[in-house]
């Protein structure tokens, strides 16, 4: 058995049928030339006889009497409780109904009775998508693995060559889990204590030196160090009671104009993507009549696993940054996110991972006990929403010769947020995956925004670099 870390607890803890907390992706194919439309059934069948689970494929969280709960290995795992297969109907098999099957699979809490993960074969894809297009959806528990982990594992389950016709589905490779090392017997007693004691100071410092940080920005002395949580505009349709349906929507654009915005600008990824997601979440706000004064926040994910750790589980902490400040000149927007992001950073290295995790479990504890008392349309969110960046494959990948056309990782939604987006870079073009409750208005209409601010965004810097 293997015991969790807080953070893996806290997402069982949290996890309520109108708030379930499993990381999801969507990934869609484009069948290999010369094949028939039972290349995607015989590949269902493919999947239904690996049986060959391997951990955390095939484990069962325990929970015990006294103590933490703690993964265990499943007796059995049934495939069929599993591995499932849907045709879509010809007239309802385009993006927007795809995207609607979608969101009814990601709705329900997964069985904590077996190994909590599922995989959906879906074929018949149509309309929008043109022929011989069929899809995977597969869903896992955030405490199994992160996105940032399941985006890493589907890609080295897939390959790089369309001559390539090996089969080897996720839960058949063999994974590290985080925290899952058994210690060494001979460990002498003195080098844990010192270690544990080490940890405890590093922690206790860093908080410590956050929580200056935190006052010296709630009083207004610094700027943009980091956004205090709790104090976003309340009243939005971006926030409140999270409640159980669900929708999802994605917009795209090419690497290649990203880049010539960054080249131009001296500017990362992050920062174009942060300013089209203000730019979009602003004009939608105030299509639904809300005008915010201030910047909007967002909930931000950090890394912090040590380069190389390649470890299941979560290592993650979630920091609030503010993004600019009103504006209707998308050159400004660039440049106000720039420095608030670069700030952010500086604090980020200045602070102990330990400090910004424990950061993370207390404001996520606080925004929970809100959420389970049903305050949260009255209270304020720690944030307007969350946007994480997940970093796919640079280049395409196949399943058995079938080209992975787009990749979409689909993600949880925190306490009082209705709204998750995810952004997702692979093969040449650059995802935001859109997640929210049935609750919030036109969804659809967000993503058309989000395309709509880069292209202002792309205008304005060409305008602010003419000759």
């Amino acid at each position: 058995m293997s015991k969790l870390s807080l953070l893996d607890l806290g997402f069982f803890i949290a996890e309520t049928e109108a708030s379930p907390k499993h990381v999801a992706g969507l990934l869609i194919f484009k069948r290999p030339p010369k094949t028939t439309a039972a290349f995607v059934k015989k590949l269902y069948r493919q999947y239904l006889a690996a049986s060959d689970v391997q951990p955390p494929f095939n484990q069962v969280i325990e929970f015990m009497r006294s103590g933490l709960p703690q993964w265990r290995a499943a007796d059995d795992v049934d495939m069929s409780r599993h591995v499932f297969f849907h045709k879509l109907p010809k007239g309802g098999n385009d993006r927007r109904a795809l995207y609607a099957f979608v969101s009814a699979l990601h709705e329900p809490v997964l069985d904590r009775t077996r190994p909590l993960w599922e995989l959906h074969v879906i074929d018949g894809l149509g309309g929008d998508f043109g022929s011989g297009r069929f899809a995977l959806y597969q869903k896992m528990h955030h405490a199994c693995a992160d996105g940032v982990t399941m985006a890493r594992w589907t890609a080295e389950g897939l390959a790089a060559d369309p001559d390539d016709m090996s089969f080897e589905p996720i839960w058949t490779r063999k994974h590290a889990r985080h925290g899952a090392l058994i210690k060494r017997r001979n460990r002498a007693l003195m080098d844990a204590v010192q270690k544990n004691f080490s940890s405890t100071a590093m922690r206790l410092l860093g908080i410590s030196r956050l929580a200056a940080m935190l006052l010296l920005e709630s009083v207004k002395l610094t700027k943009n160090a980091i956004a205090v949580p709790f104090v976003s505009t309340a009243k939005t349709p971006l926030t409140g009671q999270v409640t159980a349906g669900r929708q999802f929507a994605t917009a795209g654009v090419t690497m290649e104009r990203v880049s010539r915005i960054r080249s131009r600008t001296r500017s990362t990824l992050n920062h174009v993507a942060l300013t089209c997601l203000d730019g979009a979440l602003r004009s939608y706000l105030s299509e639904q009549g809300v005008e915010l004064k201030r910047p909007i926040t967002i909930q931000m994910p950090v890394n912090l696993r040590p380069a190389g750790e390649k470890a299941g589980g979560n290592k993650l902490g979630i920091i609030q940054v503010e993004l600019s400040a009103p504006t209707d000149d998308p050159y400004v927007r660039l440049r106000n996110i720039g420095f608030s992001l670069r700030n952010v950073r500086t604090m980020i290295d200045s602070v102990a991972p330990e400090a910004i995790e424990s950061y993370t479990i207390i404001t996520g504890l606080v925004a929970q006990i809100a959420e389970l008392m049903k305050l949260s349309n009255t209270l304020p969110p720690m944030g307007n929403t969350l946007v994480s960046n997940v970093p796919g494959p640079k280049d395409w990948l196949y399943l058995q010769g079938a080209r992975m056309d787009e990749m979409h990782p689909i993600s949880t939604l925190p306490a009082s947020n209705l709204l998750n987006i995810t952004l997702f870079s692979y093969a040449g073009q650059l995802f935001f995956g859109l997640i929210a409750t049935d609750e919030l208005p036109r969804l659809g209409r967000l993503a058309e925004l989000v395309e709509q601010a880069f292209d202002e965004l792309e205008a304005a810097v060409v305008d602010a670099h003419a000759p």
